[in-house]
Order: C-alpha cells, then structure tokens, then sequence
C-alpha cells in the first residue's frame, strides 16, 4: 500500500524529442457515441469540501460559488469523438511529439513489462512506452477500435485545448466541472450520495483491491471503462468520478478557494500545472482517493498517460 499525500499523475518531463508519429487505422463506426448534454446549469452551490486529507490539494474551504449557465458534456470524449478531430486536423499529441506516454503496467502483458524499463521514480507503476498515445493506448500492439466508445486517454491539457478550438467548444472551469459533478447534491461525497456502494452497487470504475498489486475489477472494468458506464447523476453527466482525469481550464493553486472570486471563479494566475479532476481507474481509497467530487489533482500541460482525458462545455 502507499502511503502519505501521493500525486495521482505521472509528470512528464519536458525533453525535446522528434516526432515520432506512428500511422492509425481509424475508420467511421455506425456505433459512433454522440455527444449529449446537460441541461443548462447555473445559479450557486456550495463549491469546495472540509476534508482534510490531503491538505495539500486545497479542497476548501467550503463556500458558495455563482457561476453564469452552462452546458457541459454527459460524456468524456471519447477515442471515436476523438478520432473524427484527428482525421480532420492531422493533429499531433503531444505524446506523439515525445514519442511516448506513461502506461500503467498493470495494462501490459509480462513480456511488455520487462521490455520496458524505463518508469516514473516515485511512481514506478508508470512505464514510458514507446509510441503510447490515444489510438493505440499500450504501444504499438493495441489499438483503440475495439474500444471506440471508451475516453480518449493519452491526452494532454493542450490536447484537449486543440481539439475545443476545432469543435467550437472549451473546457469547463473547475467551479463549472464541481458543480456538474455534484448533479444537483448539497455537498455529497460523491456524485451520487455519501455512500461508495449504495445498496451494494458499483457506481464507478475506480480501483478494486490492493493498490497497486491486485486489482479485482469487481466494478467491471480493469481499465477504462464506455464513456456512457454506471448510473448518470442528476444532471445526466457518466463518470465524474473514477475512469479518466478530466482537464479543467484553471491553473492549478492549493489556495484556489481563497485566491478567487465567489462569482465564476477561475485561477488565471500563471502555474506549472493546470487542474484535473474526477480520479480515474487507478483510485483507491488506500492512496489516491479523488474521486470524490470535491477532490482535487493536477499535472503539467504537456503531460499524459493512460488515464487521462476531458469532457467539454459549451
């Protein structure tokens, strides 16, 4: 088990490396996943939660927050949303760019895991793998089109910037995203109530059993799950918590609550990272446990890995 106030996200370091793009065989699907939305959502809520856990993520104070209306996505994008972007653009990852993207080894076959020896320091479950990115999320042997209907991953916060541009949409602030996720609750834990497992139920794809030896996958998945997965909250909104990082526009501060304002709040103030939130499929209660609603995380702008992706607001 680990311990203490863990990052939940591998950070990339910024080392120039040439482009490495490797060729995809992305084709139309007839069960293409199309985007829905929420209703307009606007008006206050209270933003923020007293959990003290992990004092570093600035969580709180609780206060009341007024955000003008908004439409954000039911879904994350997902690889087929994704893929229509690229087809249209030739636009380039930034794990393209690198080369590479950090694979959970638990997603690799034996034989993968001891090819590839390079792995994040603090967080050697993170493997770099060669040619990783979105249309083939474990190297250059998988393949996303078995999986056009999961969340586009390997995407970084400029990823996801890019492909807003393209669709005319933006990403949602971190005021916009908590209240979304809330789906109507006064401060509920989760985005369906205060218990994990009401009547026993597994509302989300987070981690399952011992981190990060042995996962169970008693919700279903191992890995990431259909964008469209578990119950919708009241806003209709699929998995805000666990299955992928979602990207807020925000710079990331630990003082976000006391540094902006009560009325559409945004952090523009100019940061190392920008925000995440919503947890992923590797959260676990024993070490990363974000996918409450009010949690907290965040990464460089260049950074991805295989639980990372975005849904978008219009």
């Amino acid at each position: 088990m680990a311990e203490g106030n863990p990052s939940c996200c591998a950070k990339r370091e910024a080392v120039a490396a040439p482009p490495t793009r490797v060729a995809y065989a992305f084709k139309p699907s007839s069960t293409e996943i199309r985007r829905r939305w929420s209703p307009s959502i606007g008006g206050a809520f209270l933003m923020g939660s007293a959990d003290k856990r992990f004092p570093e993520d600035g969580e709180g104070p609780v206060r009341e927050v007024m955000l003008n209306p908004f439409a954000i996505a039911c879904h994350a994008v997902s690889n087929l949303q994704f893929g229509d972007f690229v087809r249209e653009t030739g636009y380039t990852t930034d794990a393209e760019h690198y080369g590479w993207s950090f694979v959970f080894d638990g997603l690799l076959a034996e034989e993968s895991r001891r090819e590839y020896k390079s792995r994040a320091a603090e967080t050697p479950w993170w493997i770099q793998v060669p040619h990783a990115y979105w249309a083939q999320p474990e190297g250059a042997d998988s393949t996303v089109l078995d999986r056009l209907d999961h969340p586009a991953v390997h995407i970084s916060w400029n990823d996801a910037k890019a492909y807003c541009h393209w669709s005319g949409t933006r990403l949602p602030t971190e005021a916009e995203w908590e209240m979304a996720a809330r789906g109507g609750l006064e401060q509920a834990t989760y985005a369906w109530g205060d218990e994990l497992h009401p009547g026993g139920e597994h509302r989300c794809n987070i981690w399952q059993g011992n981190f990060p030896d042995l996962n169970t996958a008693a919700d279903g998945y191992s890995g990431t799950a259909p964008v469209h997965a578990f119950e919708p909250n009241g806003y209709g909104l699929h998995n805000v918590a666990g299955n992928v990082w979602e990207w807020c526009e925000d710079y990331f501060s630990p003082l976000y609550h006391a540094k902006t304002s009560a009325r559409n709040p945004m952090n523009e103030e100019p940061a190392p990272n920008r925000s995440l939130r919503g947890g992923s499929f590797l959260c676990h209660e024993s070490y990363c446990n974000r996918y409450r609603v009010a949690a907290r995380s965040s990464n460089t702008p260049e950074s991805a890995a295989s639980n990372t992706g975005f849904r978008v607001v219009r």
